[in-house]
């Protein structure tokens, strides 16, 4: 019986058959896939047949002529290809002997196994802990361990007095591993999606405030246009969520667009969403017609974070002389919410944000720029899925009437 699980699938697909299926879609030929994998056509035709047996689907047309890739023949290539492609950057980025030119032979080395194991390693902190999420002896975790740096011919491991840890380089390997792993799973999920038959996943990161605005403003119409799928969604601030974008664990991350020069995320602004200076409805404040600077001096302040977006606004627009009173700094909407409602408190809020409350008001204060962007922010070279594509043009319309988009920034 099929495994109707797209991630079991999907982990249970050797590399070796994967090679196999990208070599012969390449080349649309089992014969000249076998000369160039140095394997013998009944055994690349046995291992195909598997291949398509465990995923479900017929991914090859057999002709007299060779065999062609049908429609989701297609959609899977096209990510097995990323696989190893991202396999042979993870290598070039490790610093392997012989860099690009021995990538691709080295890649093709590399088993489930292997991989499946430093990525265990990686997450766990230790082989002990990892042998005991594989299910397995700490002598075999160590044997894949030891069979992958033969591969690499460089080290990823090295012995402490509490055991054998990875090295920086390996931990980031493994992370690009895991990442390209991802490319599998995905292009099941995507076959089952053309089918229409089972189940699918989506994992979205949410920053604090405008984030979950906007996520909260689209999910309704796409879950009732998707019901098949199921929407997984993460909370945290932009540090937390980017590592875990970074490490593959949400898909894309929704909030304010954050300005830095790292190149391994890409974030686009979809609407302008100035910040507005709130307090309580019927604050003494809330009456004037114009606040000051110096007003703002008066009153208790509920700031962002250290590093969110809104403590640095915060930070600039007392920038230069003394600023107000802060003792309370969070990034939970709910919190923030309760203390205004109880005081005479001030805080920063979006637009996107007043959007959504009732019992708070923006106070006569002269406009704060820069004004932030709210966008998405996804791994540089990232693929979305159609089902992800569907989410991301569902949050563009949503959008598409707010001030124009800025330009791709990079992210970090």
């Amino acid at each position: 019986m099929i495994d109707q699980d797209p991630e079991h699938r999907a982990a249970s697909l050797s590399f070796r058959q994967l090679k196999l299926f990208e070599s012969v879609g390449r080349l649309n030929s089992v014969r000249r896939a076998s000369e160039e994998c140095n394997l013998s056509q009944p055994a690349v035709t046995q291992a195909l047949a598997k291949l398509e047996l465990q995923i479900g689907a017929v991914l090859l047309e057999r002709r007299a002529s060779g065999s062609y890739l049908n429609e989701l023949g297609e959609i899977f290539h096209r990510r097995v290809t990323r696989l190893f492609q991202q396999f042979e950057q993870a290598l070039i980025v490790l610093g392997v002997p012989g860099g690009a030119e021995t990538a691709p032979v080295i890649a093709k080395r590399i088993s489930r196994s292997q991989a499946r194991s430093l990525i265990a390693i990686v997450d766990s902190g230790s082989f002990a802990q990892a042998a005991q999420a594989l299910e397995l002896s700490q002598a075999s975790l160590q044997r894949a361990a030891r069979d992958l740096e033969g591969n690499l011919k460089k080290s990823i491991y090295y012995r402490t007095a509490n055991g054998v840890m990875v090295t920086p380089a390996g931990v980031e390997f493994g992370r690009r591993i895991k990442l390209a792993t991802q490319e599998i799973e995905w292009g099941v999920q995507e076959i089952e999606a053309a089918r229409g038959s089972v189940a699918s996943q989506i994992s979205i990161g949410a920053m604090p405030f405008g984030g979950s605005v906007l996520l909260a403003s689209v999910l309704d119409e796409y879950v009732q246009t998707h019901p098949k799928v199921d929407v997984r969604i993460v909370n945290g601030s932009a540090s937390e969520m980017h590592k875990r974008l970074r490490d593959g664990e949400v898909d894309f991350v929704i909030g304010l667009v954050q300005e830095t020069g790292d190149q391994d995320l890409v974030s686009e602004a979809l609407a302008r969403t100035p910040y507005a200076v709130v307090a309580r409805r019927g604050h003494k404040l809330a009456r004037r017609n114009e606040v000051t600077l110096a007003d703002l001096l008066d009153y208790d302040w509920v700031v962002g974070t250290p590093g969110a977006h809104r403590r640095a606004c915060f930070e600039r627009l007392f920038e230069g002389g003394p600023g107000p009173h802060a003792s309370i700094a969070t990034c939970a909407v709910p919190v923030i919410r309760h203390l205004l409602l109880r005081s005479d408190r001030l805080t920063l809020m979006t637009s996107y944000e007043l959007m959504q409350e009732s019992e708070l008001a923006p106070l006569r204060f002269a406009s704060i720029e820069p004004a932030p962007a709210i966008g998405l922010t996804q791994r540089a070279g990232w693929l979305p899925t159609r089902l992800h594509q569907g989410f991301i043009d569902l949050l563009r319309r949503h959008t598409a009437d707010a001030t124009a988009p800025a330009p791709l920034r990079k992210a970090g």
